[in-house]
């Protein structure tokens, strides 16, 4: 007898787990709360979908040993492989990010779809599911307008809190937690940081190459570089989401976090100081010209304690350039927080991996019930590694479920 399995979320994880359970003669249906499948996959990448990361390995997410399991299994090769079938064509770029050869999100979800259309997966749209009741035999899946759908297993794919304009709400959590299940606390990864500077507006929109470093209680936690962009709330830029994650969790626990940005990374301290000197008649406003974006100047100085940003060099105590030498290779900012899960990619945080059996993502509470995604506590780094968890915990979840 075949299985009937119903999907709660039809993203990248439960698209996934819905063809991989379908090709193996599983009876499936995809419940979805949007008016469509596959919305969140449309915004990834800048709309381009940075699909998976060609390097991924365990140790790119937080729970290595339990990713590692399931990436055995279906790996970033594997998902390449997959995705060809279907007709993806793909292109490897910087730091192993793999794209569509399209350069679009919606070939991606087009060849998903057809896939689901091919395998005659049933699905259903504006299906929100607000219980899961587990029978002596299978499960009852009741939807919002009372609807009660059985099913001899379930998986759950719901995503997590991040991107809530996709769907995702963080509905996975309560329905799990009805069940038995415990969630870690939840907060939002790859996000932008908010900070506590008063040069914000005069800063906002200033992108630089430079190198960061996330500080707690005076040590360094975590070191990025790349472009550094300054907005009127706080930083963002690709080694500022790295560094989020972390920053929130420090957070939460009380500890006072800051950013040092290192503005000048191609010269020594002794070397700048050296252009000081032969400087001298100088504005020093003018001699910082060409060493730093210029934009970064004005702020800079104030915050050196040099209110006369024009005086030359030579009029300058040795205390403020000390200070102005210090701060163009630690300029610090207090972490106040992030934008939230609005402008996160990811859901750090999620039901406990103790909870979920490693090798078939089976709940080890609840016989029948498997979970794939960023419902899980999993979260990897910035650069396709996410959605390869995606794939790969859909295609485990898929393929035990389907197993009977």
């Amino acid at each position: 007898m075949n299985e009937s399995i119903v999907i709660i979320g039809g993203g990248a994880s439960g698209l996934m787990a819905a063809i991989i359970a379908a090709r193996n003669h599983g009876q499936v249906t995809i419940l979805e709360r949007n008016n469509r499948i596959g919305k969140k996959i449309l915004a990834t990448g800048n709309g381009r979908c940075n699909f998976t990361n060609a390097f991924a390995s365990s140790i790119h997410y937080n729970h290595p040993d339990f990713v590692d399991s399931v990436l055995k299994q279906h790996s970033a090769i594997d998902t390449i492989s997959f995705f060809e079938s279907l007709g993806i064509a793909h292109k490897i770029e910087e730091e192993g990010k793999t794209y569509p050869l399209s350069d679009q999100a919606s070939s991606m979800v087009d060849v998903l779809l057809y896939e689901v259309t091919r395998l005659k997966i049933d699905v259903r749209t504006e299906a929100k599911v607000v219980q899961i009741k587990k029978e002596k035999v299978g499960f009852t899946v009741i939807l919002h307008d009372g609807q009660k759908i059985y099913a001899s297993k379930v998986i759950v794919s719901t995503g997590g809190k991040a991107m809530p304009s996709s769907g995702s709400d963080g509905s996975g959590y309560a329905l799990l937690q009805s069940l038995g299940h415990h969630s870690t606390t939840i907060f939002p990864a790859l996000t932008k940081l908010t900070l506590d500077c008063p040069y914000l507006k005069h800063l906002d929109g200033v992108k630089i190459p430079g190198t960061v470093q996330l500080l707690s209680t005076n040590q360094v936690v975590q070191e990025e570089s790349g472009d550094i962009l300054f907005t009127s709330y706080g930083i963002s830029g690709p080694p500022i989401l790295e560094l989020s994650r972390r920053a929130n969790e420090l957070l939460l626990l009380g500890t006072k976090v800051e950013i040092k940005v290192i503005l000048v990374t191609h010269l020594t301290k002794e070397e700048v100081a050296l252009r000081f000197e032969q400087s001298l008649d100088k504005p020093i406003d003018f001699s910082l010209v060409g060493l730093i974006n210029k934009r970064l100047i004005s702020p800079l100085l104030k915050d050196s304690g040099i209110a006369n940003q024009t005086a030359k060099v030579s009029t300058l105590s040795k205390a403020q350039l000390f200070t102005l030498l210090s701060k163009l290779f630690d300029w610090r900012f207090v972490v106040t927080g992030s934008k939230g899960f609005e402008d996160a990619q990811v859901t750090a945080g999620g039901i406990m991996m103790s909870e979920v059996n490693k090798d078939t993502l089976e709940s080890l509470l609840v016989k029948g019930l498997y979970i794939t995604g960023e419902v899980l506590d999993i979260d990897g780094l910035c650069g396709g590694y996410n959605l390869q968890w995606a794939w790969s915990s859909g295609y485990v979840a898929g393929l035990h479920a389907s197993k009977g």
